[in-house]
């Protein structure tokens, strides 16, 4: 389906308000944990990818679940801080535009937004709605994604409903309703569905086998027929654990059980297996993880990979700021029209002081430059120093 544009609108003088919006019309549901398993993750991706009736009711729950893992979330985490804390300008004509950068940074939604962006490569299609709170401030919101429809355009007040808004008709549709990310996408989470259930099995089996065989089992034999026999059997079995020793009759056996003769290592492995392809999937590398094989020139490789998919981020988020963000931020007020938002390049610090210390030899450095860039306080050049004569004569 081809979504809907709008030519850009005169701005106003103010920022518009608005209370009301598709957002708190959306009924609200109770979240039900039930067990999950692969059988649940099919069932889920039927009703995602129905060509009659596509829902994603199942999927959302199945990924909220999923994000309980440790891992998943501290991969997932990682690249979204990565991105989102990076700092951006907003440029005219290549010239930053100091007034209109201000006010992006200022607003107190500005790094959510460009998570709730990067989200939609991990979560897949994301519907974003502009709202102003009771102070009136302009603040960003994310429509449930298991209320909304990509393929047919469609937002659901009720999860359950069959039939619902068409939001690229809306009025509001690219100026107050902006959307990320394509409308079959499943995200990259839907890949790390399996992994993520199957390291919960193996934990699951692996802390009952530490329960059955951690402690090995006692076997007292006695004469059951003997109620007398038979409960002072029970009491001594009870009493174990405080008693030092204790004494039983000569028609009567005790022995500790022997154990399984494993320690878990099949399921150690399945979840080192699951760790590593999550980690695969969401930061390219198995990155601090692997303890016993790892070593620094493997690190500095696999911090690389994470490097190069973090830059892919930015020029994704780069690229729906543009289209997107800016044009509908120019229609409710807040920036004037004409602005480019870009990321602003990152320096290699450790480099850049090498360089500097290698050219002090022969040039007179810029005092002032040095402070700002290294964040430094210093006055000017050391009396004696290698370019104290240049400096003095000049």
């Amino acid at each position: 389906m081809n979504r809907k544009t709008k030519k850009l609108q005169a701005p106003k003088t103010a920022t518009s308000k608005r209370d009301e919006g598709f957002f708190h019309k959306i009924a609200p549901k109770s979240v039900s944990r039930v067990r999950q398993d692969l059988a649940s993750w099919k069932a889920a991706l039927r009703q995602a990818e129905s060509a009659d009736s596509p829902k994603r009711v199942m999927l959302m729950r199945l990924y909220n679940d999923i994000m309980m893992d440790a891992l998943l979330t501290s991969q997932t985490e990682k690249r979204l801080l990565m991105t989102s804390s990076a700092s951006f300008s907003l440029k005219r004509d290549d010239k930053v535009d100091e007034e209109s950068t201000k006010i992006l940074k200022s607003a107190s939604w500005n790094n959510r937004l460009r998570m709730m962006i990067l989200e939609s490569r991990f979560f897949g299609h994301t519907l974003v709605e502009f709202i102003t709170d009771a102070s009136g401030q302009l603040k960003p919101v994310m429509i449930p994604r298991q209320n909304v429809i990509p393929q047919k355009g469609l937002l659901l007040y009720d999860e359950s409903s069959t039939t619902g808004v068409a939001y690229r008709e809306a009025k509001e549709y690219n100026t107050w309703l902006l959307e990320f990310g394509e409308d079959t996408n499943l995200g990259l989470l839907n890949k790390a569905v399996p992994h993520a259930l199957l390291k919960r099995f193996a934990q699951s089996c692996w802390s009952e086998l530490c329960e059955i065989y951690g402690i090995p089992p006692r076997v007292l034999k006695t004469n059951t027929q003997d109620k007398d026999m038979l409960d002072r059997a029970d009491q001594m079995m009870r009493d174990m654990g405080a008693a030092a020793y204790f004494i039983i009759d000569s028609y009567e056996e005790f022995e500790f059980a022997q154990g399984v003769n494993t320690n878990g290592d099949v399921y150690s492995n399945l979840i080192r297996l699951c760790n590593n392809e999550m980690s695969l999937l969401i930061s390219g590398a198995i990155i601090g993880q692997d303890t016993k094989n790892g070593n620094e020139s493997k690190e500095k490789v696999s911090v690389e990979q994470l490097t190069n998919l973090v830059e892919a981020d930015k020029a994704y988020i780069e690229s729906y700021m543009n289209s997107t963000v800016l044009p509908a931020l120019f229609r409710i007020g807040l920036l004037p029209e004409g602005l480019t938002w870009s990321f602003d390049p990152q320096e290699d610090m450790a480099e850049l002081y090498k360089r500097v210390i290698g050219f002090m030899q022969y040039l007179t450095p810029d005092i002032e430059w040095i402070n700002e860039k290294f964040g430094m306080n210093f006055t000017g050049i050391k009396e004696g120093g290698s370019n104290f004569q240049q400096a003095s004569e000049q």
